[in-house]
């Protein structure tokens, strides 16, 4: 079978995507150490902004995604969204408080927000039905390659500074770097561009079929068996791993997460999607009993390790999945739907793991969240097939 080549437009995305994530995770591999140490954040303060921070990403997603169908145009918005992200990396090294903390990580946030919904329908605009899985693969696996390098950044610049103030300045660079590459190698389709614009209104949610909804709904439920990444750091921190060495949390997962997403993406144009699917949602059944039942580093760093197996089984699917379902003139407000529901079961996910932990302790939160992939893995199982 001859090999097609993905769009150069899908590729430049993916580096543009790993160059933000250098940049946010050093960041992220940072701050819940300074919440949980010198800030003095309670766990579920740290549940809250974590939590929050991506459910504001996912409501601003449901406009944006909905602003991009009207306008008939998707890059725009996908360059003032990557563009606020980069100039918010400035303000990480300024927090003093949770209360900052929370602000800035909105403000993060929302610059994500802004980008994602119409990001995933550009790319589904400039790649064919047949390729759509791995080209969403591909995207998720650069991206979560600048989740590895991100974190090492973080740990080799507090070696070499032991200030994380003085280390939160490089964030910015990285980010910036990404706004160039899509501002000069990003193309949004002519004939997408030059399209009727779509008169629509954010109610046109309402027309989205049954498809799609069964797709949004999955979603929701493994969104809600998760929670914020956060804690895996702090997980590893508590098990031995100390203070310097927790962000290997967010190193280990990517990793993971790098090397299974575009395979996986690329086998999901050729098998059944739904056992795919089914797959991500067990292993994360069994990542949380790893992590509450296997002590110490072997159990952090394993559980971690599945985690991101998981999340390589389940995004890149997810959106592909999505993509197939919607109809082209309301692409973008399906990802901003599919994106809202499961920012909020993130949210409520978040909140719940972080009472949990400070009231029952890790144990009970991981026992809990397990109980949920588990209710996720029997819908998945129960759903119909996604053809090939």
């Amino acid at each position: 079978m001859k090999r097609v080549r993905l769009p150069t437009t899908v590729w430049a995305l993916g580096i543009v995507s790993l160059l933000t994530d250098v940049s946010s995770e050093l960041v992220h591999a940072l701050l819940p150490l300074l919440l949980a140490g010198p800030l003095g954040a309670s766990m579920v303060m740290i549940g809250l902004i974590e939590g929050a921070a991506e459910a504001t990403a996912s409501i601003v997603k449901l406009f944006s995604g909905a602003l991009s169908d009207r306008i008939g145009r998707r890059k725009p918005l996908v360059v003032a969204g990557y563009g606020l992200s980069a100039l918010t990396k400035l303000v990480f090294p300024l927090v003093n408080g949770a209360g900052f903390m929370l602000g800035a990580r909105l403000l993060d946030r929302l610059g994500k927000g802004i980008r994602g919904a119409p990001r995933d329908a550009l790319i589904a605009d400039v790649t064919p039905p047949e390729q759509r899985g791995a080209a969403y693969g591909l995207r998720q696996s650069l991206d979560t390659v600048g989740a590895v390098i991100g974190p090492l950044g973080a740990m080799g610049l507090m070696a070499w500074l032991l200030d994380a103030r003085a280390a939160l300045w490089f964030a910015a660079i990285p980010g910036l770097l990404a706004v160039l590459v899509l501002l000069v190698y990003v193309r949004e389709p002519e004939q997408h561009a030059a399209e009727k614009k779509v008169q629509l209104s954010l109610r046109e949610w309402r027309a989205l079929d049954a498809a799609v909804w069964r797709v949004v709904g999955l979603a929701f439920l493994l969104n809600l068996a998760r929670f914020g990444e956060g804690f895996l750091v702090i997980r590893m921190r508590d098990a031995g791993f100390g203070e310097g060495m927790a962000p290997l949390a967010l190193v280990l997962m990517s990793l993971a997460f790098t090397l299974t997403a575009y395979p996986v993406g690329w086998w999901a144009d050729r098998i059944s999607r739904r056992a795919l699917l089914l797959t991500g949602a067990i292993l994360l059944v069994v990542a949380d009993l790893v992590f509450a039942f296997v002590p110490g580093r072997t159990g952090a760093a394993i559980g971690v390790l599945l985690w991101g197996v998981h999340l390589g089984f389940t995004q890149g699917l997810m959106s592909a999945m999505l993509s197939d379902a919607a109809p082209k003139a309301l692409r973008g407000t399906a990802f901003g739907v599919f994106h809202l529901l499961g920012g909020i079961a993130l949210l409520v996910a978040s909140l719940a793991a972080g009472a949990l932990w400070q009231w029952h302790g890790a144990t009970m939160m991981f026992l809990a969240a397990a109980a949920v992939a588990t209710l996720a893995a029997a819908a998945l199982r129960g759903a119909p097939g996604q053809p090939d």
